[in-house]
């Protein structure tokens, strides 16, 4: 990113919170639901969703100057990505994603990032390992939508030729297990996360077809024994999730837990070893770091630094979702 030299800019930076309300609100009324068929004027919108024109009107105002709707003489239509991704029912929708986890989890708690700054106690995405089943609920059920992507991609990105079992260390809903499973039809999954998590792992299994290939464990990835018997370790979004220390922990873990010629696949939030980047991966540390005040941003050389160091070889890190994660994978020799 080139330094800002344009007050615009900073302006753009912090009214992006208005944006980003802007997309939840049309979320929750259904608009791009609505929109799905044929364009619609402000009245049939307002009748559909139950909010007066006046106010509607300046919503689908907004939505139209970011691009999310085009306007069509009195009528609103939806963007093609706004089609595409945004709308239930849709292959690639994840809206969920975006209302139950980044606006009801992930905002609110970020109204407390200044005082964590300052080495206050608060409440961060996991704490209580997930007690309120609503909020678990949320958390998963969101995490799941946003994840079925990056699952297609890394499942198809990695060989697993040979390979049987696959233990995913924090799967929450298993969504990267039954994509590694559909793809690889001699694999099976065992997903250890939280018990009000990995029910959800359990439905999806089974709503998948997948109830005979993927099975849960409900404990703490740093505490609960895990099982034998696995020659793949998956983490994804698991180290950006704890502290530094948990990291080295988790990792050794691995280590102790895979046979020898047994995988480690790693998928996160990686920035640069300049400490600049990418953008998106260093704002995800923020909501994370929040409830782990020995967190950090992680860089790729020192993720492949300590898998290294472990003793794992044939460590190789690649980008998964463009600017945003990174997938490094190594071997136990």
């Amino acid at each position: 990113m080139e330094p800002l030299t344009d007050v615009r800019d900073i302006s753009r930076i912090a009214y992006a919170f208005m944006a980003s309300k802007a997309l939840f609100a049309g979320l929750h009324l259904g608009l791009f639901d609505k929109l799905a068929e044929v364009p619609q004027d402000l009245d049939a919108l307002s009748s559909a969703s139950g909010a007066a024109p006046n106010r509607l009107y300046s919503l689908l105002t907004a939505l139209v100057s970011l691009g999310l709707m085009v306007k069509e003489g009195e009528r609103y239509a939806n963007a093609p990505a706004t089609d595409r991704y945004l709308v239930r029912g849709r292959a690639a929708y994840f809206g969920d994603y975006y209302t139950r986890q980044i606006d009801r989890l992930v905002y609110p708690k970020l109204d407390h990032l200044t005082p964590a700054m300052k080495g206050e106690a608060v409440d961060g995405l996991y704490d209580h390992e997930f007690a309120d089943p609503e909020e678990a609920a949320d958390f998963t059920i969101g995490q799941h939508a946003g994840s079925e992507g990056p699952a297609y991609m890394l499942a198809r990105r990695v060989d697993l030729s040979g390979r049987r079992r696959v233990l995913d260390v924090g799967g929450g809903s298993g969504a990267f297990s039954l994509e590694i499973c559909r793809t690889n039809p001699e694999v099976s999954a065992t997903v250890l996360d939280f018990p009000n998590v990995v029910g959800y792992a359990d439905r999806f299994a089974a709503e998948g077809g997948l109830a005979d290939r993927i099975t849960t464990l409900a404990g703490n990835a740093l505490e609960t024994d895990w099982p034998n018997g696995h020659d793949v370790v998956l983490m994804s979004y698991l180290l950006t999730a704890v502290s530094r220390p948990a990291v080295d922990a988790l990792l050794a873990r691995a280590w102790s837990a895979l046979p020898s010629g047994g995988l480690v696949l790693v998928h996160d939030f990686l920035i640069d070893d300049a400490g600049t980047g990418p953008d998106l991966a260093a704002l995800w540390y923020l909501p994370m770091m929040l409830g782990n005040p020995d967190s950090s941003a992680l860089t790729e050389s020192e993720l492949t630094g300590t898998l290294a160091r472990l003793g794992f070889v044939g460590v190789e890190s690649e980008e998964l979702i463009s600017e945003i994660t990174s997938l490094v994978v190594a071997r136990k020799p």
